[in-house]
This record gives C-alpha cells, sequence and structure tokens, in this order.
C-alpha cells in the first residue's frame, strides 16, 4: 500500500510540475494588465504612460509604441482580433476606449466619458463585434456599455444593472472581472468592503475575503455557463491564502473552497482545457489540473494577468516592469 501511494504521488508531483513559465525579452518598463492572445503567435498588451505591444511570432520580438496624445494613459486592458485589429481601454480622467485597424499605426477614439467618477474597469467580447465594458459605481450603480460592431460604438446598458454597497466597486487589475455568457448576458465581480458575483440578473453572495477597500474578488474565469472560478484576495497582502478562491458548479447557487488555495493574492485566472485552470498575481503563477481544488504553484515570478489564446493553446503572460512571460507545458 505504502509503495502504491508512493506511486501515485510522483504521478501527480510529475504532472503537475510539468508547467513552467518562460521570461520573454519585452523591451519595455511599462506596467502590463492589458493582455489579449488572438492566436498562438499574435499577442497584444497595453499599459502605463500610454503603451502599448504587439508580438506576431509568439513574443519572440515586439513592436512598441505609444499612442500619441494618450502618453500619460494607463490602458488597463485590451482586446485583440488579429495583428491589425485591437481595442484598448483608458481607465479614467477622463475614460477613454480607442481602436486600430493597422497594427497600432493610427488609433481612433470610439468612447470617451467626462463624467465625474468615471472609472472603466475591463473588456470582454463574445465574438469579433459584441463586446462589453465595465466601470466602477457611478450613483450608486455599476457602469456597463455594450458594442455590436467591433468597438467603433458603445452604448450604455441602463437596464440590468446592480446598485451596489458603499465602498463595493470592481478593480482594474487584469482586465478579467467580466466575462460574457452570451451574445446578451455577462457575468462579473465586485470587491472591496463588500464582493458579490452578478450573473445575468441577479447578484449573489461569495464566501471570499471582503470588507476593506483592498480586498474581494478580482477576476473571474469560466469553463461553461454553470462552472466559475473566482480569484482576488488582499493585494495588501500578496501571500495571504486567507478566501482567495472560491469556485462553483452551479451558476453561483454554492460555492466550493479549494483544498489547497492559490498560493497568494491572484489578480486573475484562467480556464485551460478539461480539469486545467491557471491563476496569477503579486507572488507567482498558480496551476490546477483538477478544476481549481487543488493548486500547485509553479512560478514565483510577478504577474498581473493570464490569458489563453482565442485560437490556440498558447497561454502568455503580463505584468510589471515590462514582464511577458509564456506557459511551458
Amino acid at each position: 500500500m505504502k509503495h502504491t501511494i508512493t506511486l501515485l504521488f510522483l504521478a501527480y508531483a510529475s504532472i503537475a510540475g510539468a508547467q513552467t513559465v518562460k521570461l520573454l525579452n519585452s523591451g519595455s518598463k511599462a506596467s502590463f494588465r492589458g493582455l489579449s492572445v488572438a492566436t498562438d503567435n499574435i499577442v497584444w498588451v497595453s499599459g502605463t504612460s500610454g503603451t502599448v505591444g504587439r508580438s506576431v511570432d509568439g513574443g519572440e520580438t515586439w513592436t512598441w509604441m505609444t499612442v500619441k496624445g494618450f502618453e500619460k494613459a494607463d490602458f488597463r486592458d485590451i482586446e485583440a482580433f488579429d495583428a491589425n485589429t485591437a481595442v484598448i481601454m483608458g481607465i479614467a480622467d477622463p475614460a477613454y476606449i480607442l481602436k486600430t485597424t493597422d497594427g497600432g499605426a493610427n488609433w481612433n477614439v470610439v468612447f470617451k466619458d467626462t463624467t465625474k467618477g468615471m472609472f472603466l474597469d475591463a473588456m470582454d467580447f463574445w465574438d469579433e463585434k459584441r463586446g462589453v465594458v465595465i466601470g466602477d459605481p457611478v450613483n450608486g450603480r455599476i457602469y456597463l456599455a455594450q458594442t455590436i460592431d467591433g468597438g467603433d460604438n458603445w452604448r450604455e446598458m441602463k437596464t440590468n444593472t446592480f446598485s451596489v454597497d458603499s465602498g463595493e466597486a470592481c478593480f482594474a487589475s487584469s482586465g478579467t472581472n467580466i466575462r460574457k455568457i452570451n451574445y446578451t448576458a455577462n457575468v462579473y465581480v465586485t470587491g472591496g468592503k463588500a464582493a458579490h458575483i452578478f450573473i445575468r440578473n441577479e447578484q449573489r453572495d461569495m464566501p471570499i475575503v471582503q470588507g476593506t477597500e483592498s480586498t474581494g474578488a478580482n477576476s473571474i474565469g469560466m469553463k461553461d455557463t454553470r462552472s466559475f472560478i473566482v480569484v482576488g484576495g488582499d493585494f495588501n497582502k500578496k501571500d495571504s491564502v486567507y478566501k482567495n478562491c472560491v469556485i462553483t458548479i452551479d451558476g453561483g447557487k454554492t460555492w466550493i473552497i479549494p483544498d489547497v488555495p492559490p498560493h497568494g493574492y491572484r489578480s486573475c485566472v484562467e480556464y485551460l482545457e478539461k480539469e486545467n485552470w491557471i491563476s496569477c498575481g503579486l507572488n507567482g503563477v498558480d496551476y490546477s489540473t483538477n478544476g481549481g481544488k487543488t493548486w500547485t504553484w509553479i512560478s514565483k515570478d510577478s504577474f498581473h494577468a493570464v490569458r489563453k489564446a482565442k485560437k490556440g493553446k498558447a497561454v502568455y503572460f503580463s505584468g510589471g516592469g515590462g514582464r511577458i512571460g509564456k506557459l511551458i507545458q
């Protein structure tokens, strides 16, 4: 029996240890929270100082650009469709969304909002036409706007938005606190002094850490319309594992706490395939092969975001100090 247990443990350790993160030489010092992977080879990042980067060879080389007129902007999210077409989101003062169709040579302003308190947090697209952007509460209600023409035009969604508690908001930490379920429905998460998940027309509680401005849900990943993993924690306590990850397989009606959670605050989670998930944060990267029940710490490199290719299997990371990585498995 001991021999069998040992073999099973070694087999599991071998599988869990098969993944590593390769650091890519980006050539930039900006902080990248925006990350979009169109194919295995086409990767876009966006971040501070109006910086946008594009690689068409799997991260081996990068083209860097500073968006003219937006040199002080913080582009916290990006959605790329191919090597030429991408949409970037500037968070505030004022809030902007811009689009390029020529690989970043030129950018057109497709959305601008000067409303006091406007702060955009994340975007998500169902396909190349239909997308949504989420922002912090304005007059006590979560801000949502949608596009049906690939980001050329945006219209505020004044129905199916929710009032939230004082001190509750969204985190613009990785561009993944909202996901589109289908053409019309969204699921998104909040944090701060209170944290909830919002699914279609319902607001539900989550057993994730909350209560202060630095706590709560930062990211949601989706396997299907009922199976989600939410990660977060306290970004002021990067090594804390207290209530930093919750799992649902019934659309948020009930929640499962991992037996072995991710090893610290996590700003992003992404579904890969089968029962495999990946998550990253300030103190590293975790990988799960069993639906999030246990997580293995595969890298201690700091990243803000992790995304899988829309058309392909490659997985990339982006973070502070120009850090970009690629999953090797």
